[in-house]
C-alpha cells in the first residue's frame, strides 16, 4: 500500500510543483517610489489603480489563473523560489528615492541562478533620466543584454492636439508571438537595448532594439526599455482605439507564463 501511495505521489509530483509555481512576483524593493508624507508606494504596482499602476496588467495574469504577489525585500533564494515569473520594473535612482535600493553583483547572481533553473524574468527599464541603469545592467548583462543610456521616442507635440500618440507609435510589427493580432502599439521615452550571443531582438526600429529576449539555462528573460504596460497605456485609458497595447499585453502574459 505504501509503495502504491509513493507511486501516486511521484506521478502527481509535476502537477504539485506547477501548482507551487503559480505566483507572478512584482518587485517593490528596487522600485519603491512613495507619495508625500504618507510614504505610500504607488508606481507600477499591482494595487495602484490609477494611471501609474499595474492593476490592469495584473488582471491579465489573474484571468489566466495566476496569483499576484509583491516583493518588498531584497531578492534571495528563499523569496524567489515559488515565483513562476519575477518582474523588475524601473529601479529607482537618486532623484526618485531618498535612499534607493540598488542592484548588486551578489543579488544579480542569485536572480540569474533562479532563471537558470527555470524561472522567467521580465525586466522593464526606463530612459536613463528616470531609471538606475548602471546597477540594473549588473543583472541584464548576465543574459547578454544591456540597457543603453538614452531616452528615445519622446512624444512630440502636435499643434491643436492634447497628445500626439502617433509620434511614438510602432506599426509593421514583426511576425512573432509577442505581436499576434497586433497592428499598432504605443511606447515612449525608453532606453534602447544591446544584445549579443544568447540575446536576440524581439522588436527593432531601424538600429534601435526596443524589446529583447534571452534563454538562460532552463529559464528565459524578456527585456523592454520602458515600463510600457502600466494602466495609462495598456488599454484605452488614454490611447485611441486603433492602438493594440491591450492585445500586446495579453501576448506578453502568454509568452511569460508558457514554457
Amino acid at each position: 500500500m505504501k509503495y502504491i501511495l509513493f507511486l501516486v505521489f511521484l506521478f502527481n509530483l509535476p502537477s504539485l510543483c506547477n501548482a507551487q509555481k503559480n505566483q507572478i512576483l512584482l518587485d517593490n524593493y528596487y522600485n519603491n517610489e512613495v507619495k508625500g508624507k504618507t510614504e505610500q508606494s504607488y508606481h507600477y504596482l499591482w494595487d495602484d489603480e490609477k494611471s501609474t499602476g499595474f492593476s490592469e496588467f495584473g488582471k491579465l495574469f489573474r484571468e489566466e489563473g495566476f496569483t499576484l504577489s509583491s516583493l518588498k525585500l531584497k531578492p534571495n533564494k528563499q523569496n524567489l523560489k515559488d515565483a513562476k515569473v519575477y518582474i523588475i520594473v524601473d529601479p529607482d535612482n537618486n532623484q526618485e528615492a531618498i535612499k534607493p535600493n540598488f542592484m548588486d553583483a551578489k543579488t544579480a547572481i542569485i536572480i540569474a541562478d533562479w532563471v537558470k533553473y527555470g524561472g522567467t524574468l521580465l525586466i522593464l527599464a526606463n530612459d536613463f533620466n528616470n531609471c538606475d541603469l548602471d546597477s540594473l545592467n549588473l543583472l541584464a548583462t548576465k543574459f547578454d543584454l544591456k540597457f543603453n543610456k538614452d531616452a528615445l521616442y519622446q512624444e512630440k507635440p502636435k499643434l491643436g492636439k492634447f497628445r500626439n500618440f502617433d509620434s511614438c507609435s510602432f506599426v509593421n510589427l514583426p511576425d512573432n508571438q509577442f505581436f499576434k493580432g497586433v497592428g499598432k502599439i504605443f511606447i515612449k521615452g525608453l532606453s534602447s537595448i544591446s544584445c549579443k550571443n544568447a540575446a536576440t531582438p524581439v522588436l527593432k526600429d531601424k538600429e534601435n532594439i526596443i524589446i529583447a529576449q534571452a534563454t538562460y539555462g532552463k529559464g528565459k528573460v524578456v527585456a523592454i526599455g520602458d515600463p510600457w504596460l502600466y494602466n495609462e497605456y495598456i488599454g484605452h485609458y488614454s490611447l485611441p482605439t486603433e492602438f493594440n497595447n491591450q492585445q500586446a499585453a495579453r501576448n506578453l502574459v502568454e509568452v511569460l507564463t508558457t514554457k
